[in-house]
């Protein structure tokens, strides 16, 4: 795990004005967008910010670093400067235009943010695949005996993952956190719970099942993305018909 480095790696950083004014005069120079966009995120400092009521929130448990949803924040001051459709791809599928070499993202995003881009990676998106996968399995095996309404498949998959039900989490959470109790959780509230389950499983389980439930997270995550693809190019198919 990674510490406050990722937010504290430079007190010398620009502000976040300054980097967005770089990145649109870079745009509006010439510069291929996906490469200054980039380079705005390595450089950007702040935690969190504030658009029209929105709290774009970065670093998860101080931590884990949300590149996409900086990136979203970013895309919002080039608009209308790069192709509408390239930035639509990049917010929904997390990948950049074909034409950038994805061997460069680490390097231009920087060892510190690189760093907190795995830790979200895996305590974030991974984690979310694992319970989608092992949700999945339970489903299944109460489909075939015919007992899907007499299980609640979510409270049982966070046992087999957490060895506790999901409101016994939050209520761990709550408490290990100070998070005030909500009627509804955020995005940003949902990532925390989420990162900090991923922390727990590390501290709940030996290497083997560790190993065991990352490898079924990446598993699942790559049959979802596999799913994703398949689905767009149809649809993109039809609209070319």
């Amino acid at each position: 795990m990674h510490s406050q480095a990722v937010i504290n790696q430079s007190q010398e950083s620009e502000s976040a004005h300054e980097v967005i004014g770089r990145l649109r005069d870079s745009v509006r120079s010439g510069a291929d967008w996906p490469e200054a966009l980039l380079e705005a995120v390595a450089r950007w400092s702040d935690p969190e910010s504030e658009v029209d009521g929105r709290i774009y929130r970065y670093f998860i448990g101080g931590e884990a670093f949300d590149w996409l949803l900086l990136a979203e924040r970013l895309c919002l001051e080039i608009d209308g400067l790069a192709p509408a459709d390239e930035i639509e791809n990049l917010l929904f599928t997390g990948r950049l235009p074909q034409r950038f070499d994805e061997s460069r993202f680490k390097e231009v995003l920087g060892g510190d943010k690189w760093r907190g881009y795995l830790n979200y990676f895996y305590g974030v998106t991974v984690e979310e695949a694992l319970q989608v996968a092992v949700e999945t399995e339970i489903f299944k095996r109460l489909l075939s005996n015919g007992n899907h309404y007499q299980v609640e498949v979510s409270d049982e998959g966070f046992r087999r993952i957490y060895r506790m039900t999901r409101t016994d989490l939050l209520k761990r959470f709550r408490a290990d956190t100070g998070a005030t109790r909500q009627r509804k959780m955020s995005l940003s509230d949902t990532k925390e719970f989420t990162y900090w389950l991923f922390k727990l499983r590390m501290m709940v389980s030996d290497k083997a099942k560790i190993a065991s439930d990352t490898r079924k997270g990446l598993d699942q995550l790559a049959r979802m993305t596999t799913a994703w693809r398949s689905r767009s190019l149809v649809t993109a198919g039809r609209g070319l018909s």
